[in-house]
């Protein structure tokens, strides 16, 4: 059963910022300068403290969600993209399961459709901003005052409006790509080269070591006598970033780039121009990395939920199906999940916490691989990426399959033989290769990397097709 409920909130739409469509083509330097305007902004956001927060210590309750959510602790990005994910995949949700009757070939009903989800991703910042000031984020509520609370509420909604509005400017023409990729990519990139060449130093049972594995490497091999020992250390030591670490996320991120070439090419021909043939290219990670990060989206939420729910009601055992939540023993003050439906969802700690709970491992395997591939398969209906929605742009662009009639039921049926399969089973390589960037330790999390590589690889594909367009060949 669908409903129409999008026309009841066609009155709302007045209140919802909006962007307007590039009327015409951006050139590209113009797109590289609003692109480096948004990023620009976002890291000032990412910088700037909220005010009248009094925390009662340094520790990141949630910094589990933090590369992922492209979230900075503390400032007016402290919610990053979340409140815009959440608001997308619910919407996602609920359009692919027909709950909600959305006509994806009605521009007006589209455009409402996007509406009502920034709408929805607006409320969501609300409810998260209250969230994070009622579970003491930020300070005892008693300490903080009725005022204050209220204004780092507000300063959280406004950061979260000006992410998405940074995000639809890209989105509308302006800019190269996505903004939520662009800043996830940003800030797993930043974290990747933090941890690699970080001047800081950290005790250890060892002596006085430097955070960064690259300088730990060097700073070792000079320092010690045993070089085979000091090599050993850099390579494999423990709760610090090591050499390890690192080459397994250059292995990750070349695997990623070698599985971005595999595609199926559908021969098409212009009706309207004679001899002038082309392709359409249907890759295998068909969804890009939208399952990955709704993925992410979801266990970041569901995360948030259980932790306040377990602070709240700690001996319950029925909420503590949902999770149970320990202090990390290496970092005070930050939690993690080592009971109930939370800490089967969360990533083993490598392969030798995998075999020590085998259980553990595999329901992590099914949940990610089921939920990539889920998210994969739903978000072509929705996105106007599925078979028909791309055969219609390909006949109104006067495209149709070689050596066919021109049919648009031939080019449907042709489309519909690989795209469905693509968004799965891209969905499932997506989702198994963010497992094994877990288990061999990459920086920044299996996820993290995976975003960052994929959202690298797409800004690549997008210049290189700005640049093939100005040719003005047959496409």
């Amino acid at each position: 059963m669908s409903f129409k409920i999008l026309h009841y909130a066609k009155p709302l739409m007045a209140i919802v910022p909006e962007i307007e469509q590039a009327e015409k083509k951006v050139a590209l330097k113009e797109k590289f300068l609003w692109t480096a305007i948004t990023l620009f902004l976002f890291l000032i956001c990412s910088q700037i403290p909220l005010y009248g927060m009094r925390p009662a210590s340094d520790s990141d309750p949630y910094y589990w969600s933090r590369v992922i959510m492209a979230s900075n602790r503390g400032t007016l990005m402290e919610l990053g993209i979340s409140p815009i994910v959440t608001s997308g995949m619910v919407m996602q949700l609920l359009a692919g399961s027909k709950i909600i009757d959305v006509d994806q070939n009605n521009k007006e009903e589209q455009a409402l459709f996007n509406g009502v989800q920034k709408l929805f991703g607006m409320i969501i910042a609300v409810g998260q901003g209250v969230a994070y000031v009622v579970s003491g984020t930020y300070g005892d509520v008693a300490d903080l005052g009725l005022i204050n609370a209220l204004l780092i509420v507000i300063q959280l909604f406004f950061g979260g409006v000006i992410v998405m509005a940074l995000d639809e400017l890209l989105q509308k023409g302006y800019g190269l790509g996505s903004g939520i990729s662009l800043f996830i990519a940003t800030n797993i990139c930043e974290q990747i080269v933090w941890k690699a060449f970080s001047p800081s130093t950290v005790s250890s049972a060892g002596g006085t070591q430097f955070e960064g594995a690259v300088i730990a490497l060097f700073h070792l091999l000079i320092t010690r006598q045993d070089k085979a020992r000091a090599l050993k250390e850099a390579f494999y030591r423990q709760n610090l970033p090591n050499v390890t670490n690192l080459l397994a996320t250059i292995v990750v991120f070349v695997v990623v780039v070698y599985f971005q070439g595999f595609r199926v090419d559908v021969p098409l021909q212009n009706k309207r121009v004679r001899g002038a043939y082309g392709s359409y290219p249907i890759k295998l990670f068909y969804t890009s990395n939208m399952p990955i990060i709704l993925q992410g989206a979801l266990v970041s939420n569901f995360f948030f939920i259980s932790q306040l729910i377990y602070k709240r009601f700690p001996g319950n055992p029925i909420f503590g199906v949902l999770g149970v939540w320990t202090e990390h023993p290496n970092y005070p003050g930050q939690l993690i999940p080592t009971g109930g439906l939370a800490y089967y969802i969360s990533p083993p700690g490598g392969f030798s916490s995998f075999f020590a709970d085998p259980l553990h491992g595999l329901v992590y395997v099914a949940f990610v691989l089921g939920t990539c591939a889920l998210f994969s398969k739903t978000w072509i209906d929705v996105s106007g990426s599925s078979a028909a929605d791309v055969a219609r742009g390909l006949k109104e662009q006067g495209l149709v399959v070689r050596g066919h009639r021109d049919n648009n039921n031939t080019l449907k049926k042709t489309l519909n033989r690989y795209i469905p399969t693509a968004a799965a089973f891209g969905g499932l390589c997506i989702g198994a290769l963010s497992i094994s960037a877990d288990f061999l330790g990459a920086i920044g999390s299996g996820t993290g990397i995976l975003l960052a590589v994929t959202t690298i690889y797409q800004t690549y594909e997008t210049l290189a097709k700005e640049q093939f367009e100005l040719t003005g060949l047959f496409s």
